[in-house]
C-alpha cells in the first residue's frame, strides 16, 4: 500500500508542470521582437518625414520672386496729372538765358556740385523729357509727378524757371535719374526710349515710382 501511494503521488506531482498556467518563453521573445520592430518602424517614419521636410525647405526658399514692374510699384496717373504733365512737356526744349542760382545747402550734396548743377539745368531746358521720366525716391508723397518736379518748382508764362525745388539738391536718386536721362538724350534717344531705359535700370531696385504719364508719340507736341 505504501509503495502504491508513493507511486501515485509521484505520478501526480510529475504532471503539474504540463498543466500549469505559465507563459512560454518563446512567446515572450516573439512579443519583444514585435514591439522593437514597431518602434523602429515608427522612428524611421518620423525621420523620413523630417528629412523630406528639411530637404524641401531650401527648394521653397529658392523660389524666385515675381519680376518687379513699373505697374507694381506705382499708381496710374490721374487725369489732372496727365493734363499738367502735357502742359509742362510742351514747353521744351526751352533755353533760358538766366537761370536762378542752384539752392545748394551748407553741407555737401550726394553728387559732385557740377553733376547736380547739370541735372537742374537739364530739367529746366528739357521738360519734354523730364516731365515724362519717373522718379523712384518716393517724392510723389510731396506732390511730384515726375523727375522734372524734383528740380523745378515754378515757371513763368514764358516757361522760364522762377524757382527751383530744393529736394533735387540732396536726393541722389533724383540726380541719377536726371543724369542718366541727359546722357541718353545726348546719345540720340527719344523720349519713349529714355523712359523705357530709365524704368529698366531703376525699377528692379526701387520700392516706389511717381505716377508719371507715358510720353506722347513722336511729333505729337506742337512747339
Amino acid at each position: 500500500m505504501g509503495k502504491a501511494a508513493s507511486s501515485k503521488n509521484a505520478s501526480s506531482g510529475g504532471s503539474t508542470p504540463s498543466s500549469g498556467g505559465g507563459i512560454s518563453p518563446v512567446l515572450i521573445i516573439a512579443v519583444i521582437v514585435a514591439v522593437v520592430g514597431i518602434g523602429l518602424f515608427a522612428f524611421s517614419g518620423r525621420g523620413g518625414t523630417t528629412a523630406a521636410t528639411t530637404a524641401s525647405a531650401p527648394a521653397a526658399a529658392a523660389q524666385p520672386e515675381a519680376a518687379k514692374t513699373a505697374a507694381s510699384i506705382s499708381t496710374p496717373p490721374t487725369p489732372a496729372i496727365i493734363e499738367a504733365t502735357e502742359k509742362t512737356g510742351k514747353i521744351g526744349p526751352h533755353k533760358q538765358a538766366n537761370l536762378p542760382p542752384i539752392p545748394f545747402a551748407a553741407y555737401a550734396p550726394p553728387r559732385p556740385p557740377e553733376v547736380v548743377t547739370a541735372a537742374f539745368h537739364f530739367a529746366a531746358e528739357h521738360p519734354e523729357i523730364t516731365s515724362y521720366v519717373p522718379c523712384f525716391c518716393g517724392c510723389q508723397q510731396g506732390g511730384h509727378k515726375g523727375n522734372h518736379d524734383c528740380f523745378v518748382k515754378s515757371r513763368d508764362a514764358k516757361g522760364d524757371v522762377t524757382e527751383w525745388e530744393p529736394h533735387g539738391v540732396e536726393c541722389a536718386v533724383c540726380i541719377d535719374v536726371a543724369t542718366r536721362s541727359r546722357q541718353l538724350l545726348n546719345s540720340g534717344a527719344s523720349a519713349a526710349d529714355i523712359r523705357a531705359a530709365i524704368e529698366k535700370e531703376f525699377v528692379p531696385t526701387a520700392m516706389t515710382m511717381t505716377p508719371t504719364p507715358k510720353p506722347p508719340a513722336e511729333g505729337a507736341h506742337n512747339h
